[in-house]
């Protein structure tokens, strides 16, 4: 496997080679907002090569943001959530600053069997301060006010691509762009390659800009300065001792 990785990593460079074959480029500007998603049958658990939706699963990312201590973990829970008629798996994302707990978001995931994208179908927000609960600021349901779902990862990468995330009409607009698929990124879990990186941003906040980078096989390991400090077991994509 270890040989397999550093071929992929060479032919990477050469024009017009793609390892995966679902990845080409895009050619439209625009962030997508319409994913075909009533032709879906959707799953509630399995993967997609960038996002893990297996339930105990879990994602500890870790890092410095203005001079605090932020924690990040992301697990997936044996729990699903049925929106709109959409089975969905519920992952707890649960941050902290300097040990004290400021948010936990339950967020409602779906598998299309058809083309392995994840579709984002909304999501449930305690904001704390102080340990105390304040608001439920960014919560969104597809189904709900307008909100419709979104991409979280999609199954055909497209170099260029830009598109939704989240599509609920003054709460949530967040949406990514992708901007490579052969970064190499160290980690204090580790060094991984091949690395999807994506630029995000939404136009409810303009001036607001953030990177997130994907390794194959686990998902998530950099978030803006929080980098993943453990996954669990048996996930990784290769071993770089084999």
């Amino acid at each position: 496997m270890k040989k397999l990785a550093r071929l992929l990593a060479v032919l990477l460079v050469m024009p017009g080679f793609s390892p995966f074959p679902n990845l080409s480029y895009a050619h439209n500007p625009d962030f997508t907002d319409a994913f075909m998603l009533n032709k879906c049958e959707f799953v509630s658990r399995g993967r997609n090569p960038f996002f893990v939706l297996e339930p105990g699963f879990k994602l500890v990312l870790q890092g410095l943001d203005d001079g605090e201590l932020v924690r990040l973990e992301i697990t997936v829970l044996n729990e699903t959530k049925t929106i709109k008629g959409v089975r969905t798996r519920v992952v707890e994302e649960m941050e902290t600053r300097n040990n004290q707990l400021v948010e936990v978001s339950r967020n409602y995931f779906a598998i299309c069997k058809q083309n392995n994208s994840v579709a984002y179908f909304g999501e449930d927000v305690d904001i704390y301060e102080g340990g105390v609960l304040v608001s439920h600021d960014g919560a969104w349901r597809a189904g709900r006010d307008g909100a419709r779902a979104g991409l979280i990862m999609p199954g055909v990468l497209l170099l260029g691509a830009r598109y939704f995330q989240e599509i609920a009409p003054d709460v949530a607009m967040d949406r990514a762009e992708i901007l490579s698929i052969s970064e190499v990124v160290d980690t204090p879990a580790g060094t991984f390659k091949l690395v999807l990186k994506t630029e995000e941003t939404t136009p409810l906040e303009p001036d607001s800009k953030g990177f997130k980078f994907y390794a194959p096989g686990i998902g998530l390991i950099q978030d803006g300065t929080l980098k993943l400090v453990w996954f669990s077991p048996g996930f990784r994509a290769y071993d770089e001792d084999d």
